[in-house]
């Protein structure tokens, strides 16, 4: 197999050798302890897994011409979902530990992998082979309960925005960062594709921080589908981007910008129920200032706004928060002509339960602790997230809370038992169908 390689202690035998390098007592208490067999239980829950990932057995298999290689792609994807299962694995090293345990070969059909194996590892894989596993366990998962008042809403609700996860480099490449930039960190944004109904990404794209093809319009125009509604925030308002949406046979409902220039061509009547929602005005409008082509929408353009409290900027250091400014104004953009103005404002209400994904993805299913720092090994790492968390919907048949990880988390590491997470489940029920009744 071809790896990494440590070197070796060229010291000549009979030489005095250096004395071993000693630890402090408090240092000696913060290490980690080894990970043993009882740290690593509730295997038999990845079987279900060894059928699909089975095809990526011999992925990047042909630059080994001796026919060596012990770790393969689909141990490789076994062994981060542990990682991502289970606490006690927190690094790259842990997860070396545990595959030296038996319990884990056994389950996982793996043998010993060494650190050198696992770095090589998330450059040698093919990421883009994850996608049709994500798309297969995808596909049994089940819309949980749909919000009433979007009945009349037929394309599948997507969410769209995009967060950034940073990562040191190795101490040279940070080293000449710092000198160049100023910087030693690199960042990566993962732009996101999220489904309301099944509360479940249905892609995700990683890419270098930056503008030009990185920049989130530009990610979002090349990964569009057909006949859904995509919410965004005002970062995406871009007309040639609102022309891709509907040529897709897609909808739109974006936040633009306050000083937004537009026509008025139509003034809409507000019912009572827009009215209780905030909204203050309904209009279909020209949006943009220059009258050339290029430079508008090719179809009609609907604006609601609805009143918000205003925003000032102060920055998180000076008792505020670093949010952009607001003048109390939510202005909302989009190609939906015929839904009530409430549901327009509703729709983007929306788009903060993607917030609240990010936040569990990056904090709870451990993508705040890279295991790799190139764009191929995060995004192997990602994709893998997006697995657990449709495991988590299958297994409990629930939205991936926090609560649900945690108990999970317990259950596979033997502080929990099969009976308190089935009660934990019906609580969530109950939980749902409480929010069921009051929509």
């Amino acid at each position: 197999m071809v790896g990494y390689s440590t070197a070796m202690d060229a010291t000549p035998l009979g030489a005095d050798t250096p004395a071993s390098p000693t630890i402090s007592e408090n240092e000696a208490r913060d290490r980690p302890a080894p990970l043993a067999g009882p740290d690593i239980v509730g295997l038999k829950y990845f079987d279900q897994l060894l059928p699909l990932l089975e095809r990526l057995k011999d992925d990047g298999c042909l630059r080994d011409k001796a026919g060596n290689r012990e770790l393969h792609y689909d141990q490789y994807c076994l062994l981060i979902l542990l990682y991502l299962f289970n606490p006690t694995c927190s690094s790259l090293r842990a997860i070396q530990q545990a595959s030296e345990l038996q319990n884990v070969q056994r389950r996982l059909g793996c043998a010993r992998a060494s650190l050198g194996s696992l770095s090589e590892a998330s450059t040698v894989f093919d990421p883009d082979r994850l996608i049709e596993i994500i798309q297969e366990l995808g596909g049994q998962i089940q819309p949980l309960s749909k919000d009433s008042r979007l009945k009349d809403i037929t394309q599948t609700l997507t969410l769209v925005d995009a967060t950034i996860i940073s990562a040191m480099p190795r101490i040279m490449a940070a080293s000449v960062m710092k000198r160049q930039t100023g910087k030693g960190m690199v960042k990566w944004r993962l732009h996101t594709h999220f489904e309301v109904d099944r509360h479940q990404p249905s892609r995700i794209d990683v890419t270098r921080d930056g503008g030009g093809d990185n920049d989130e319009r530009a990610v979002i125009e090349r990964t569009l589908d057909s006949d859904r509604c995509y919410v965004m925030d005002r970062g995406y308002a871009k007309f040639s981007l609102f022309n891709a949406i509907v040529a897709r046979q897609s909808s739109y409902v974006c936040r633009i910008r306050d000083n937004s220039i537009f026509e008025v061509l139509e003034e809409r009547p507000l019912t009572e129920a827009d009215r209780a929602v905030r909204v203050v005005s309904d209009q279909v409008v020209n949006l943009g200032r220059s009258q050339a082509k290029r430079d508008h929408p090719d179809h009609p353009v609907r604006l609601v706004i609805v009143k918000i409290k205003p925003h000032i900027s102060k920055g998180k250091y000076k008792g505020g928060t670093s949010g952009v400014d607001s003048d109390g104004f939510l202005r909302i953009a989009t190609n939906l002509l015929d839904v009530p103005a409430e549901i327009i404002a509703l729709l983007y209400e929306y788009r903060w339960t993607i917030e609240i994904f990010f936040r569990q993805f990056k904090h709870l299913l451990g993508c705040r602790h890279l295991l790799s720092h190139n764009q191929n090994g995060i995004t192997i790492q990602t994709y893998c997230a997006i697995i657990a968390c449709l495991l988590i919907a299958l297994w409990t048949g629930r939205k991936p809370t926090k609560r649900t990880h945690e108990m999970l988390c317990y259950f596979l590491t033997g502080w929990a038992s099969a009976e308190e997470v089935a009660a934990h489940i019906a609580k969530l029920t109950k939980s749902d169908e409480k929010v069921a009744k009051t929509n």
